[in-house]
Formats: C-alpha cells, sequence, structure tokens
C-alpha cells in the first residue's frame, strides 16, 4: 500500500543527510542515516566496492563534492516500513557523476538506510 505524502517527505529528509554527507565531505550526517551493518555495492573508477557502509564513509571523509556539486533525491515509493530512494548526483571530486540507490527500513519509527547500490556514469571514469 502506497503510503502518505508526509511520509514520503520524511523519507526525503533522511536521504538529504546522505546527500549533505556528500556534498561537504563529511561522513558526520551519513553516519545518521545508515545502520551500522549496512552494506554497499558498486563501482567506483571501474572497479567494485562491496561490503561495509565504512568504504562509503571513508570515500566521503576522503573527497567533498566540491563547488560543482549538484544532487537530486527521488523518493521512488514507500511501503509502511520500507522506502526506495533514487540520488543522482553530479560533479562529485569535481568530476564523477553516480545513480544511487538506497533502501531503507523504519525502525521505531525513524527511516534508517540498510543498503547503499550505485553506478558511477562511464563518461567519468578515470582509467
Amino acid at each position: 500500500m502506497r503510503d502518505s505524502i508526509k511520509e514520503y517527505e520524511a523519507v526525503q529528509e533522511a536521504a538529504m543527510k546522505f546527500v549533505r554527507s556528500v556534498a561537504e565531505g563529511n561522513s558526520q550526517y551519513a553516519r545518521e542515516l545508515f545502520t551500522d551493518d549496512a552494506v554497499l555495492f558498486g563501482f567506483l573508477d571501474g572497479k567494485a566496492e562491496r561490503g561495509s557502509i565504512k568504504q562509503f564513509y571513508n570515500n566521503v571523509d576522503t573527497v567533498s563534492g566540491g563547488d560543482t556539486f549538484k544532487a537530486r533525491v527521488d523518493v521512488i515509493t514507500v511501503e509502511e516500513t520500507l522506502a526506495v530512494v533514487r540520488v543522482l548526483e553530479e560533479g562529485w571530486g569535481g568530476h564523477i557523476d553516480f545513480t544511487d540507490y538506497l533502501l531503507l527500513l523504519k525502525f521505531n519509527d525513524e527511516w534508517k538506510c540498510v543498503a547503499k547500490v550505485y553506478n558511477q556514469n562511464s563518461d567519468t571514469i578515470n582509467k
């Protein structure tokens, strides 16, 4: 069952913690969003990344979004205790574009991200 607009807004607000961390190069906000056992899967510059969300924190703390970084959050669906969010990123670190999918679950009335899967746009890969 599709949830209320108010719940979509709560999910979007949660996802903005991800965007803020990436933009500022500070994992502090993302650490509020992700569960301790959250996982990530994706490719960065053609190399597979998989495992703990701590890899994402390291990437974010190492490189900020930069002056030209832009992001868009699309809440794809909210189904009672489950939400899927797509985040489009342009210009991370000055040159990388990503499409991220965040899988969120609602624990004790709080939206938490349990998984991040992403694709780096092929024309932004350093070879």
